[in-house]
């Protein structure tokens, strides 16, 4: 069993309903069929009942056990407004911007997801990242106990010896530009839960830099390790290490010339990144050229599951997406 189906057989245990507001676009229908037939999560899609079936009829698409829901008609719309208004009043917010506001797809799927109408959402397709992270803080804030939100890819390299079986977390991958030694502890240890919650194994984090263990010095290489020792005295029981190198983060051999003694042994699992230059860069590297499954960008540190989708996604990816969805809103049960 590959790794997404082993995450879609999870969430056949506790079926959870995902919202996918954006309902325009084919890839979103293609990605409704398959979930619907493969029966571990419900779907709702948001928009015009009457444009999203005859789209479906013209790809030969059956939606049919989908529910679909208009913003515009729906009979929720004024008690999600008012939910609204008073959550954002006192950020100026009005009534009347509140109602319009329900209007827009992905902010009356949050709606939805905050009055546990749904159990979580998927979107990105075609928004950008800020058009769903913005309305997820707006609306379901973060979630207790974390100062940060953050985002990460779960990698999963075919034929791979390293990591746990090719599996992989890369974070920060698709938010936090250039996260300061305290963030990069905030995303290290909420980047250690969401492997043990998705993969099932105990996260072994590192904290990669050009440089392993003093290696160089420089600003950059300095903020990675007073991150990892941010990392140590918040999270003793985590297995990290840092600052190291790629290679000595995932290859024993090598962790035990430049790095002996670590408590890593090479066998990382979750890789910390510096910036999102380098995550975001590395995730792309990995995808393309040892041909990845690569999920993401997913989202940690939201009070409720949402999770973003690169534009360039296909519909296949966005039902890997909505399985780690399912099995991230079981988890909050």
């Amino acid at each position: 069993m590959s790794f997404i189906e082993d995450i879609k057989e999870k969430a056949r245990r506790s079926i959870k309903t995902i919202v996918l507001p954006e309902s325009n676009d084919i890839r979103t229908l293609e990605a409704t069929e398959m979930v619907l037939k493969e029966g571990f999560a419900n779907i709702i899609l948001i928009g015009d009942e009457e444009k999203i079936s005859k789209m479906a009829e013209e790809h030969n698409l059956d939606i049919s056990k989908a529910k679909i829901i208009n913003p515009r008609t729906s009979d929720k719309k004024e008690e999600y407004a008012n939910y609204f208004y008073e959550l954002r009043k006192n950020k100026g917010i009005t009534p009347e911007d509140a109602k319009r506001m329900m209007e827009d797809e992905v902010y009356f799927g949050m709606m939805m997801v905050k009055s546990n109408d749904a159990d979580g959402l998927v979107s990105g397709a075609c928004h950008s990242t800020s058009d769903t992270l913005r309305p997820a803080l707006q609306i379901l804030k973060t979630a207790p106990g974390t100062k940060l939100v953050s985002a990460f890819f779960l990698m999963v390299v075919p034929d791979c010896q390293y990591g746990e079986k090719g599996a992989f977390i890369f974070a920060d991958s698709g938010l936090n530009e250039y996260p300061d030694p305290e963030a990069l502890s905030e995303i290290a240890i909420s980047s250690s839960k969401s492997f043990q919650q998705l993969v099932g194994a105990e996260p072994k984090v590192a904290m990669l830099s050009y440089s392993t263990y003093g290696s160089a010095h420089s600003p950059l290489t300095e903020k990675v390790v007073e991150a990892t020792k941010i990392l140590k005295e918040k999270a003793p029981d985590l297995i990290c290490d840092g600052e190291l190198q790629l290679d000595a983060a995932i290859i024993p051999e090598i962790a035990a010339s430049k790095a002996p003694g670590s408590p890593l042994k090479g066998e990382a699992n979750t890789l910390v990144f510096p910036d999102l230059d380098a995550g975001n860069i590395g995730y792309k590297l990995v995808q393309r050229l040892a041909k990845a499954e690569a999920y993401g960008p997913l989202c940690q540190g939201i009070a409720k599951p949402v999770n973003d989708l690169s534009r360039g996604c296909s519909s296949k990816d966005i039902v890997g997406v909505v399985a780690i969805t399912a099995l991230q809103a079981q988890a909050q049960d």
